[in-house]
């Protein structure tokens, strides 16, 4: 169905003499042209794309359709896929692109600008906020509830059965 790539590779032998000198740079050009695509998906992070027929249809060992259709069915669904992937990617990845670009640009300024600043300030005024705590508690709270304490300790409660 002309999804099928095939890498054939030949070459051709020729005697010293024969070789022209002035077609190099082309030859060189072309070895480029047939080079692997480079990987679009190095982390692979998009793993659980990789959806083939067979792993979305599956014909178990007791029912089995025609090798025909089998294949038929194959080829079109690796085809219709091919054909609205690229179709989708046309018309939305541009637009796609430049939406998270201004969201990822926006987050990326308001981390550097807004957060981290008032972040590493909060950490520089801790220490400082701490000792102001640890006196205000041991003035203030610890003697309130050290009074409190001894006043509810008088306190007996009791139960009865009745």
């Amino acid at each position: 169905m002309g999804l099928e790539k095939e890498k054939l590779e030949c070459s051709i032998i020729m005697d010293e003499d024969e070789f022209n000198r002035s077609i190099e740079p082309i030859l060189s050009k072309k070895a480029r042209l047939y080079s692997s695509a480079p990987d679009r998906d190095p982390h692979d992070i998009n793993a659980q794309l990789k959806v083939g027929f067979e792993d979305v249809i599956a014909e178990p060992a007791s029912a089995h359709s025609f090798d025909r259709v089998w294949i038929g069915s194959s080829a079109t669904f690796e085809l219709v896929k091919f054909i609205f992937y690229r179709l989708l990617t046309t018309l939305l990845a541009v637009p796609a692109a430049f939406i998270l670009g201004v969201v990822f640009g926006v987050l990326s300024c308001i981390h550097i600008w807004l957060v981290m600043p008032v972040t590493r300030s909060f950490l520089m005024l801790l220490p400082s906020i701490q000792v102001v705590w640890k006196s205000v508690t041991d003035m203030f709270i610890t003697p309130l509830f050290h009074s409190m304490g001894r006043s509810l300790s008088s306190i007996q409660v009791r139960t009865s059965d009745t």
